[in-house]
Protein backbone atom coordinates (compact mmCIF):
# COMPACT_ATOMS: atom_id res chain seq x y z
CA UNK A 1 0.00 0.00 0.00
CA UNK A 2 1.74 3.31 -1.58
CA UNK A 3 -1.52 5.75 -2.34
CA UNK A 4 -3.90 6.53 0.27
CA UNK A 5 -7.28 8.50 -0.83
CA UNK A 6 -8.36 10.18 2.94
CA UNK A 7 -11.52 11.24 2.36
CA UNK A 8 -13.46 14.32 4.64
CA UNK A 9 -10.78 17.18 6.36
CA UNK A 10 -12.75 17.91 9.33
CA UNK A 11 -11.15 18.04 12.74
CA UNK A 12 -10.30 14.44 12.28
CA UNK A 13 -9.27 13.67 8.44
CA UNK A 14 -7.19 16.03 8.77
CA UNK A 15 -4.84 14.54 11.18
CA UNK A 16 -5.42 11.05 9.46
CA UNK A 17 -3.72 12.83 6.19
CA UNK A 18 -1.36 14.45 8.33
CA UNK A 19 -0.01 11.39 9.86
CA UNK A 20 -0.39 9.18 6.96
CA UNK A 21 1.80 11.46 4.80
CA UNK A 22 4.98 10.80 6.84
CA UNK A 23 4.34 7.32 5.11
CA UNK A 24 2.62 7.33 2.48
CA UNK A 25 1.52 9.34 -0.66
CA UNK A 26 -1.62 10.71 0.59
CA UNK A 27 -4.39 12.94 -1.29
CA UNK A 28 -7.24 14.48 0.49
CA UNK A 29 -10.41 15.34 -0.57
CA UNK A 30 -12.73 17.66 0.74
CA UNK A 31 -15.32 20.03 -0.79
CA UNK A 32 -13.96 23.18 1.19
CA UNK A 33 -10.87 24.07 1.66
CA UNK A 34 -8.87 23.12 4.71
CA UNK A 35 -8.17 25.90 7.59
CA UNK A 36 -4.83 25.24 7.72
CA UNK A 37 -2.10 24.16 5.22
CA UNK A 38 -2.11 20.73 4.98
CA UNK A 39 1.32 18.36 3.64
CA UNK A 40 -0.39 16.58 1.35
CA UNK A 41 -2.23 17.10 -1.85
CA UNK A 42 -5.85 18.12 -1.69
CA UNK A 43 -8.63 18.10 -4.05
CA UNK A 44 -12.51 19.85 -4.21
CA UNK A 45 -14.83 17.90 -4.89
CA UNK A 46 -18.57 16.40 -3.04
CA UNK A 47 -18.01 12.93 -2.92
CA UNK A 48 -21.86 12.15 -2.15
CA UNK A 49 -21.54 13.28 -6.27
CA UNK A 50 -21.32 9.54 -7.68
CA UNK A 51 -19.38 10.43 -10.87
CA UNK A 52 -16.65 12.33 -8.64
CA UNK A 53 -16.47 9.89 -6.46
CA UNK A 54 -15.65 6.98 -8.78
CA UNK A 55 -13.36 9.05 -10.62
CA UNK A 56 -11.32 10.25 -7.60
CA UNK A 57 -11.09 6.53 -5.91
CA UNK A 58 -9.35 5.34 -9.18
CA UNK A 59 -5.71 4.48 -8.78
CA UNK A 60 -5.17 4.31 -5.17
CA UNK A 61 -4.28 1.80 -2.91
CA UNK A 62 -6.08 2.48 0.08
CA UNK A 63 -9.06 4.82 1.41
CA UNK A 64 -9.76 6.37 4.70
CA UNK A 65 -13.46 7.65 5.00
CA UNK A 66 -13.62 10.64 7.36
CA UNK A 67 -17.32 11.04 6.51
CA UNK A 68 -20.11 10.82 8.80
CA UNK A 69 -21.21 7.31 9.19
CA UNK A 70 -24.45 8.04 6.63
CA UNK A 71 -21.81 8.94 4.21
CA UNK A 72 -19.53 5.75 4.65
CA UNK A 73 -21.57 3.15 2.79
CA UNK A 74 -21.09 4.58 -1.36
CA UNK A 75 -17.27 4.83 -0.41
CA UNK A 76 -16.70 1.44 0.80
CA UNK A 77 -19.25 0.08 -1.81
CA UNK A 78 -17.24 1.52 -4.18
CA UNK A 79 -13.71 0.12 -2.77
CA UNK A 80 -14.78 -2.81 -2.53
CA UNK A 81 -15.63 -3.11 -6.28
CA UNK A 82 -12.19 -1.26 -6.92
CA UNK A 83 -10.72 -3.68 -4.89
CA UNK A 84 -9.31 -0.80 -2.90
CA UNK A 85 -8.51 -1.13 1.16
CA UNK A 86 -10.98 0.64 2.90
CA UNK A 87 -10.93 1.83 6.13
CA UNK A 88 -13.42 4.17 8.34
CA UNK A 89 -14.37 5.27 11.84
CA UNK A 90 -18.29 4.24 11.77
CA UNK A 91 -20.17 3.56 15.08
CA UNK A 92 -23.08 2.92 13.23
CA UNK A 93 -24.53 -0.89 13.18
CA UNK A 94 -26.31 -0.94 9.85
CA UNK A 95 -23.43 0.72 8.15
CA UNK A 96 -20.86 -1.84 9.60
CA UNK A 97 -23.27 -5.19 8.68
CA UNK A 98 -24.04 -3.77 5.21
CA UNK A 99 -19.76 -3.45 5.12
CA UNK A 100 -19.58 -7.16 6.58
CA UNK A 101 -21.68 -8.37 4.05
CA UNK A 102 -19.66 -6.93 1.15
CA UNK A 103 -16.16 -8.32 2.77
CA UNK A 104 -17.40 -12.02 1.93
CA UNK A 105 -16.00 -12.12 -1.40
CA UNK A 106 -13.57 -8.95 -1.33
CA UNK A 107 -10.37 -8.57 -3.25
CA UNK A 108 -9.08 -6.06 -0.30
CA UNK A 109 -9.48 -5.23 2.95
CA UNK A 110 -12.52 -3.82 4.31
CA UNK A 111 -12.13 -2.65 8.03
CA UNK A 112 -14.87 0.17 9.63
CA UNK A 113 -15.04 1.08 13.49
CA UNK A 114 -11.19 2.05 13.11
CA UNK A 115 -11.88 5.09 15.74
CA UNK A 116 -11.83 5.27 19.41
CA UNK A 117 -14.70 3.46 20.47
CA UNK A 118 -15.27 1.53 18.70
CA UNK A 119 -12.03 -0.02 17.98
CA UNK A 120 -8.84 0.94 20.12
CA UNK A 121 -11.38 0.11 23.18
CA UNK A 122 -12.06 -3.41 21.54
CA UNK A 123 -8.29 -3.70 21.17
CA UNK A 124 -7.77 -2.70 24.68
CA UNK A 125 -10.55 -4.72 26.29
CA UNK A 126 -9.63 -7.92 24.21
CA UNK A 127 -5.70 -7.54 25.55
CA UNK A 128 -7.22 -7.62 28.70
CA UNK A 129 -9.62 -10.41 28.03
CA UNK A 130 -6.90 -12.47 26.86
CA UNK A 131 -4.85 -12.93 30.10
CA UNK A 132 -7.56 -15.50 31.73
CA UNK A 133 -8.84 -18.63 31.06
CA UNK A 134 -11.95 -17.99 31.85
CA UNK A 135 -14.06 -14.89 31.71
CA UNK A 136 -16.89 -13.17 33.81
CA UNK A 137 -17.32 -9.33 33.26
CA UNK A 138 -15.71 -6.73 30.77
CA UNK A 139 -16.61 -3.55 30.91
CA UNK A 140 -15.19 -0.83 28.46
CA UNK A 141 -15.74 2.99 29.20
CA UNK A 142 -14.52 5.44 27.29
CA UNK A 143 -15.44 9.72 27.30
CA UNK A 144 -14.10 12.68 25.09
CA UNK A 145 -14.69 15.95 27.77
CA UNK A 146 -13.82 19.14 27.60
CA UNK A 147 -11.36 19.74 31.02
CA UNK A 148 -12.90 22.54 32.04
CA UNK A 149 -16.58 22.05 31.91
CA UNK A 150 -19.14 25.15 32.27
CA UNK A 151 -23.13 24.63 32.57
CA UNK A 152 -25.01 21.84 33.37
CA UNK A 153 -24.21 19.19 30.55
CA UNK A 154 -20.62 19.09 30.89
CA UNK A 155 -19.92 19.15 27.32
CA UNK A 156 -18.54 20.27 24.42
CA UNK A 157 -19.06 18.73 20.70
CA UNK A 158 -15.14 18.66 19.82
CA UNK A 159 -16.52 15.36 17.70
CA UNK A 160 -19.27 14.81 15.11
CA UNK A 161 -22.64 15.86 16.46
CA UNK A 162 -24.27 13.86 13.73
CA UNK A 163 -22.48 10.34 15.40
CA UNK A 164 -23.40 11.74 19.22
CA UNK A 165 -26.60 12.07 18.67
CA UNK A 166 -26.85 8.68 16.29
CA UNK A 167 -24.85 6.66 19.13
CA UNK A 168 -27.48 8.85 21.99
CA UNK A 169 -30.34 7.33 20.11
CA UNK A 170 -30.04 3.80 18.43
CA UNK A 171 -29.83 0.80 21.12
CA UNK A 172 -27.00 -0.57 22.19
CA UNK A 173 -25.37 -4.42 21.94
CA UNK A 174 -24.73 -6.27 25.05
CA UNK A 175 -23.99 -9.80 26.79
CA UNK A 176 -26.06 -9.71 29.97
CA UNK A 177 -26.86 -13.10 32.26
CA UNK A 178 -24.13 -14.63 29.43
CA UNK A 179 -27.11 -13.68 27.05
CA UNK A 180 -26.69 -11.54 23.91
CA UNK A 181 -28.96 -8.52 23.58
CA UNK A 182 -29.90 -5.12 22.51
CA UNK A 183 -30.53 -2.56 25.28
CA UNK A 184 -31.89 1.37 25.06
CA UNK A 185 -29.24 3.74 25.10
CA UNK A 186 -29.38 6.50 27.67
CA UNK A 187 -29.78 3.83 29.94
CA UNK A 188 -28.32 1.36 32.87
CA UNK A 189 -26.45 4.84 34.23
CA UNK A 190 -24.01 4.25 36.86
CA UNK A 191 -21.48 6.46 38.69
CA UNK A 192 -17.47 6.42 38.38
CA UNK A 193 -14.53 7.71 40.57
CA UNK A 194 -11.79 8.96 38.33
CA UNK A 195 -8.37 10.17 40.66
CA UNK A 196 -11.06 11.99 42.69
CA UNK A 197 -13.54 13.50 40.17
CA UNK A 198 -17.48 11.92 39.74
CA UNK A 199 -18.61 10.97 36.40
CA UNK A 200 -21.78 9.25 35.21
CA UNK A 201 -21.26 6.57 32.55
CA UNK A 202 -24.72 4.88 30.36
CA UNK A 203 -25.35 2.59 27.41
CA UNK A 204 -24.54 4.36 23.80
CA UNK A 205 -24.41 2.29 20.41
CA UNK A 206 -22.02 0.78 18.78
CA UNK A 207 -19.02 1.36 21.25
CA UNK A 208 -18.28 -2.43 21.08
CA UNK A 209 -18.57 -2.98 17.04
CA UNK A 210 -18.01 -6.74 16.94
CA UNK A 211 -16.98 -8.01 20.24
CA UNK A 212 -20.63 -9.60 21.41
CA UNK A 213 -20.89 -11.57 18.62
CA UNK A 214 -16.99 -12.64 19.20
CA UNK A 215 -17.72 -13.58 22.87
CA UNK A 216 -20.69 -14.45 23.10
CA UNK A 217 -21.04 -18.07 25.26
CA UNK A 218 -17.66 -17.22 26.78
CA UNK A 219 -18.69 -14.12 29.08
CA UNK A 220 -21.53 -13.54 31.44
CA UNK A 221 -21.39 -9.70 31.09
CA UNK A 222 -20.32 -7.53 28.52
CA UNK A 223 -21.21 -3.67 27.68
CA UNK A 224 -19.30 -0.62 26.90
CA UNK A 225 -20.86 2.79 28.39
CA UNK A 226 -20.10 6.50 27.41
CA UNK A 227 -18.61 8.37 30.48
CA UNK A 228 -19.80 11.76 31.02
CA UNK A 229 -19.91 14.39 33.80
CA UNK A 230 -23.24 13.92 35.96
CA UNK A 231 -26.37 15.32 35.19
CA UNK A 232 -25.61 15.09 31.28
CA UNK A 233 -27.88 11.92 30.43
CA UNK A 234 -30.92 13.35 32.26
CA UNK A 235 -30.69 16.30 30.14
CA UNK A 236 -29.97 14.57 26.85
CA UNK A 237 -32.97 12.51 27.23
CA UNK A 238 -35.15 15.37 28.10
CA UNK A 239 -33.84 17.36 24.77
CA UNK A 240 -34.67 13.51 22.82
CA UNK A 241 -37.23 12.13 24.37
CA UNK A 242 -39.34 14.93 26.50
CA UNK A 243 -39.11 17.65 23.91
CA UNK A 244 -39.79 14.70 21.05
CA UNK A 245 -37.01 15.37 19.67
CA UNK A 246 -35.20 12.43 18.46
CA UNK A 247 -37.29 12.06 14.38
CA UNK A 248 -35.31 15.56 14.01
CA UNK A 249 -31.79 14.96 14.12
CA UNK A 250 -30.24 17.22 12.42
CA UNK A 251 -32.64 20.00 14.14
CA UNK A 252 -31.20 18.72 17.46
CA UNK A 253 -27.51 18.54 15.95
CA UNK A 254 -27.98 22.23 15.08
CA UNK A 255 -29.08 22.99 18.45
CA UNK A 256 -26.22 21.18 20.48
CA UNK A 257 -23.65 22.71 18.26
CA UNK A 258 -24.60 26.26 18.17
CA UNK A 259 -24.78 25.87 22.31
CA UNK A 260 -21.96 23.51 22.83
CA UNK A 261 -18.95 24.48 20.33
CA UNK A 262 -15.31 22.60 20.46
CA UNK A 263 -13.11 23.43 23.14
CA UNK A 264 -9.47 23.40 22.75
CA UNK A 265 -8.58 21.74 26.14
CA UNK A 266 -10.46 18.56 26.13
CA UNK A 267 -9.91 15.17 27.69
CA UNK A 268 -10.66 11.63 26.61
CA UNK A 269 -10.50 8.68 29.19
CA UNK A 270 -10.10 5.32 28.42
CA UNK A 271 -11.40 2.73 31.01
CA UNK A 272 -11.03 -0.93 30.61
CA UNK A 273 -12.06 -3.55 33.53
CA UNK A 274 -12.15 -7.50 32.63
CA UNK A 275 -12.94 -10.48 35.30
CA UNK A 276 -12.46 -13.72 35.24
CA UNK A 277 -10.46 -16.77 36.52
CA UNK A 278 -6.37 -17.78 36.00
CA UNK A 279 -5.79 -20.90 37.58
CA UNK A 280 -9.03 -20.90 39.56
CA UNK A 281 -8.44 -18.04 40.95
CA UNK A 282 -10.89 -15.01 40.29
CA UNK A 283 -9.21 -11.79 39.63
CA UNK A 284 -8.77 -8.67 37.65
CA UNK A 285 -7.26 -6.87 35.50
CA UNK A 286 -7.66 -2.85 34.42
CA UNK A 287 -6.93 -0.93 31.92
CA UNK A 288 -6.95 3.24 32.31
CA UNK A 289 -5.44 6.48 30.75
CA UNK A 290 -6.25 10.11 30.20
CA UNK A 291 -5.59 11.41 26.91
CA UNK A 292 -4.99 15.22 26.77
CA UNK A 293 -4.38 17.55 23.74
CA UNK A 294 -0.53 16.95 22.23
CA UNK A 295 1.48 19.30 19.92
CA UNK A 296 2.28 17.57 16.14
CA UNK A 297 4.61 19.23 13.97
CA UNK A 298 3.42 22.14 15.72
CA UNK A 299 0.04 22.35 15.69
CA UNK A 300 -1.89 21.77 18.90
CA UNK A 301 -4.49 18.90 18.41
CA UNK A 302 -7.55 18.28 20.65
CA UNK A 303 -7.28 14.50 22.50
CA UNK A 304 -10.49 13.24 20.54
CA UNK A 305 -8.78 14.18 17.50
CA UNK A 306 -5.37 12.91 17.96
CA UNK A 307 -6.99 9.46 19.34
CA UNK A 308 -9.49 8.65 17.02
CA UNK A 309 -6.84 9.48 14.03
CA UNK A 310 -3.39 8.03 15.38
CA UNK A 311 -5.97 4.60 16.20
CA UNK A 312 -6.72 4.23 12.49
CA UNK A 313 -3.57 5.57 11.14
CA UNK A 314 -2.36 2.29 13.14
CA UNK A 315 -4.40 0.06 11.55
CA UNK A 316 -3.41 1.25 8.22
CA UNK A 317 0.20 0.97 9.38
CA UNK A 318 -0.77 -2.55 10.06
CA UNK A 319 -2.54 -3.66 6.84
CA UNK A 320 0.43 -2.15 4.73
CA UNK A 321 3.02 -4.10 6.78
CA UNK A 322 1.33 -7.59 6.15
CA UNK A 323 0.62 -7.58 10.51
CA UNK A 324 -3.06 -8.02 9.41
CA UNK A 325 -4.97 -9.97 6.91
CA UNK A 326 -4.79 -8.36 3.21
CA UNK A 327 -8.35 -9.18 2.42
CA UNK A 328 -12.12 -9.45 3.92
CA UNK A 329 -13.32 -7.87 7.15
CA UNK A 330 -11.25 -7.02 9.65
CA UNK A 331 -12.57 -6.97 13.56
CA UNK A 332 -10.86 -4.70 16.01
CA UNK A 333 -10.81 -7.23 18.50
CA UNK A 334 -8.73 -9.68 16.59
CA UNK A 335 -5.87 -6.98 16.44
CA UNK A 336 -3.05 -7.12 18.93
CA UNK A 337 -2.73 -3.91 21.16
CA UNK A 338 1.51 -5.13 21.17
CA UNK A 339 1.10 -4.69 17.46
CA UNK A 340 -0.63 -1.49 17.02
CA UNK A 341 1.96 -0.10 20.05
CA UNK A 342 5.00 -0.52 17.52
CA UNK A 343 3.18 1.20 14.68
CA UNK A 344 4.61 4.68 14.01
CA UNK A 345 1.06 6.32 15.48
CA UNK A 346 0.26 3.67 18.14
CA UNK A 347 3.26 5.09 20.00
CA UNK A 348 1.31 7.97 20.44
CA UNK A 349 -1.22 6.15 23.04
CA UNK A 350 1.92 5.51 25.20
CA UNK A 351 3.01 9.40 25.88
CA UNK A 352 2.06 10.71 29.35
CA UNK A 353 2.95 14.23 28.83
CA UNK A 354 0.13 16.07 27.51
CA UNK A 355 2.70 18.80 25.85
CA UNK A 356 4.92 16.29 23.84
Amino acid sequence: MRKVLVIGLGKVGSLVGTLLSKRFEVTGVDKAQPAVPLPFQVIDGNVTDDSFLDKVMEGFDGVVSCMPYNLNLPIASRAHKMGIHYFDLTEDVPTTSAIREMAKDARSVLAPQCGLAPGFIGIVGMDLAKRFSKLRDIELRVGALPRYPNGLMGYSFTWSPAGVVNEYLNDAEVIHNGVRKMVPSLEGIEMINIEGQEFEAFSTSGGLGTMCETLEGKADTLNYKTIRYPGHCSLMRFVLYELCLKDKRELVEQILTEAKPPVQQDVVYVYAVVEGWKDNRLEREEFYRAYHPIQIDGQHWRAISWTTAASIAAVVELVADGVLPQKGFIRQEDILLSDLFKTQNGKYFELNDPQI
